[in-house]
């Protein structure tokens, strides 16, 4: 009895673990998708409709699908259905190794701290339940995919915007040479995880990093073997291995995601574009390690750079002398400049060139350098230097007086006797007021143009002199305003001047009714008398003018003792002042007086009366008739005179004389 009740109840025990088996028993794929594989399938998160989609066919072709369960990455999932909503998956739990150099890359701390968008395993490997390996050609992470998932976030400008970058590196890369490698379909050009990593991308900075600068040669040359090689045998190669960061690296001179091909003109390395002027032409490397600057600028001088300059692709450039990536210095036997070797390197361009031939300097700028290599080429150009500044002002200095003295004697035949318009005193004082100006534009705007044309015109002044210069000429100017007050306040010339060229009510009138007349609408030209309106306006002008460039000029002048004085933004609005009224100033005497003096078609070829004091009788009664009376009882017309050839009569004489024995008079 005994043993067949330990017998029952053994079959007892058996029966209830059975049981519990039976209900502990997971979920088959199979009782997942009988609700998953319904398209509708959904629920709400934050408002939001998330599916719970899954397509069934896409599944089972995954790479979860065919090895795992679901509930082997959903393990919270007990029963099916279930009640409760599953807890999101974790992918370290079987790529530990993968996770753990995500969390040290750019993405990963991205979205710690201010969580700003960043890539996540799902954006970049697409979902887990249609996960494809990337050996087939449809997984996002296959190697030709790889530029259209990083362009899923940036080409996005609101998602690069939000993370505080830009789409322009991805536009760059598909411009590139490998960009459109890949859209050809060329299996090994490269993609984003070539340079840049795939778990583990970190920024230019991190010494770790693949595209840190010293880490760069040996990215490129995962592709670019034999390149690297040569790279690193370099004089550029030996500096980076020494820790130099001056040094170039692969992307300095093919840029970074806009690498074109060399045959590109838009290439940075391109026959047409001297990638290596970044760094020889300044003064830096001289500086820092003793090498020649200016190397650019004396091969542009050269035929070669000429020529190149005229779009020439077979002319020679720095890579043609110096190499590619294998560039070594001159002083090493197995460079393509070292003496020995510059036979060879010349001959592939000029054959039969000889030692003699290539013992000459080459990076000479002959017009400009003194440093030409030859003691009798310094001297030709030191002669002909002084040869063109000699003969070409000989020239001028003659072709001018006798233009000028064929263009009075122009004006007297037509006009026969002239009116005096302006008295030596006048005359000096337009001469100094003219000259400040002029010195202090050109110093003043070569200054605020440093690299401009105006930089050629003050000879070549260094910035101490430049300002010297310029402060002397405000000196001048200011002298001269205060000279022409003292003029107008005791000279009776100057009362009459002051009297004369005050604005009047009928200025208004004179201007309006003299554009209707020079219009056609009117038959009649309006009167005016000594000063005209246009002529007023230029003067009260260059008194605004002179007053307000004389205040300002000062106050930068004396800019410590004003800005201790007052409040900074007063140099700041003086600055903006003086620069914009000397704008102003230079342009109204181009456009408005220069037409008086020189456009004008009654005035041409020019007004002389800043030389001589005089205009034609004629043309000063057609532009002041109601001052002419006024002229002539002043006795401001000098006797006519009669033109002759060879000699001057004895009548011209004592008309000449008589005109300056009226002059001084006047001016006494």
């Amino acid at each position: 009895m005994m043993r067949a009740a330990a017998t029952a109840g053994c079959l007892a025990l058996a029966l209830l673990f059975s049981a519990d088996a039976v209900a502990a028993q997971k979920p088959t794929n199979e009782d997942c998708l009988a609700c998953h594989s319904d398209a509708g399938l959904a629920h709400d998160v934050n408002g939001k409709r998330v599916t719970l989609y899954v397509d069934p066919v896409k599944f089972k072709n995954s790479m979860h699908g065919g090895i795992f369960a679901c509930v082997d990455c959903h393990s919270d999932v007990k029963t099916s259905p279930h009640e409760s909503l599953p807890a999101k998956i974790a992918c370290a739990t079987c790529h530990s190794d993968q996770q753990a150099a995500f969390d040290h890359s750019l993405h990963a701390k991205s979205r710690q701290g201010d969580a700003r968008p960043a890539a996540t395993c799902t954006d970049c490997h697409g979902s887990p339940h249609e996960l494809l390996p990337s050996t087939d050609p449809k997984s996002r992470t296959n190697h030709a995919n790889i530029p259209a998932t990083c362009g899923t976030c940036h080409n996005q400008k609101f998602v690069m915007a939000a993370a505080g970058g830009t789409t322009q590196q991805f536009v760059s890369y598909q411009e590139s040479v490998h960009g459109q490698a890949v859209a050809k379909g060329v299996e090994k050009a490269a993609v984003c995880t070539d340079c840049h990593g795939a778990h583990d991308i970190m920024t230019a900075a991190d010494p770790k990093s693949p595209i840190f600068k010293f880490n760069v040669p040996h990215t490129c040359g995962k592709c670019h073997g034999p390149v690297e090689r040569e790279f690193q045998q370099s004089i550029h190669g030996q500096a980076i291995a020494r820790g130099n960061g001056q040094a170039p690296i692969c992307t300095d001179c093919h840029g970074i995601h806009s690498i074109k091909s060399h045959t590109d003109p838009n290439s940075q390395v391109s026959t047409q574009n001297l990638a290596c002027a970044h760094c020889h032409e300044g003064v830096q490397l001289t500086r820092e390690f003793g090498f020649e600057g200016n190397r650019v600028s004396t091969y542009l001088a050269s035929y070669h750079g000429l020529a190149s300059r005229r779009g020439s692709t077979l002319v020679a450039n720095c890579a043609s002398c110096h190499g590619v990536h294998n560039i070594l210095p001159s002083s090493d036997p197995r460079s393509s400049v070292y003496r020995a070797n510059l036979v060879k390197t010349c001959g592939q361009c000029h054959r039969g060139v000889t030692e003699q031939f290539v013992a000459a300097k080459v990076h000479v700028n002959a017009p400009l350098s003194s440093d030409t290599g030859s003691i009798v080429v310094r001297w030709v150009r030191g002669f002909y230097v002084v040869l063109i500044v000699v003969l070409i002002s000989g020239m001028i200095t003659h072709n001018f007086i006798i233009w000028r003295f064929k263009a009075i004697a122009l004006r007297r035949r037509q006009g026969g006797r002239t009116v005096t318009r302006m008295n030596r005193g006048q005359r000096i004082q337009h001469t100094v007021l003219f000259a400040s100006f002029t010195v202090l534009v050109l110093t003043g705007f070569a200054l605020k143009f440093p690299d401009s044309w105006f930089k050629y015109l003050v000879l070549g002044m260094n910035e101490n002199l430049r300002s010297i210069v310029h402060r002397i000429a405000g000196v001048v100017l200011i002298a001269a305003a205060f000279y022409h007050l003292v003029y107008l306040a005791f000279y009776r010339d100057g009362h009459r001047l002051l009297r004369d060229i005050r604005p009047a009510t009928g200025d208004a009138a004179e201007f309006w009714n003299n554009l209707r007349y020079h219009l056609g609408l009117t038959p009649h030209r309006p009167p005016s008398g000594r000063f005209t309106y246009a002529e007023k306006v230029e003067y009260w002008a260059l008194v605004w003018g002179t007053l307000i460039m004389a205040v300002t000029g000062v106050m930068l002048w004396a800019a410590i003792t004003v800005g201790s004085l007052g409040p900074r933004w007063w140099l700041d609005v003086a600055t903006a002042i003086h620069f914009y009224e000397a704008v102003l100033a230079s342009l109204a005497i181009v456009v408005w007086h220069f037409y008086q003096v020189f456009f004008d078609p009654d005035a041409y070829p020019m007004n002389w009366a800043w030389w001589d004091g005089e205009v034609p009788l004629e043309h000063y009664q057609s532009e002041h008739p109601l001052d002419l009376e006024a002229v002539l009882e002043a006795g401001h017309v000098p006797t006519p005179r009669r033109e002759t050839q060879g000699s001057v009569p004895k009548e011209t004489e004592d008309a000449d004389t008589r005109s300056k024995t009226t002059e001084t008079e006047h001016e006494s």
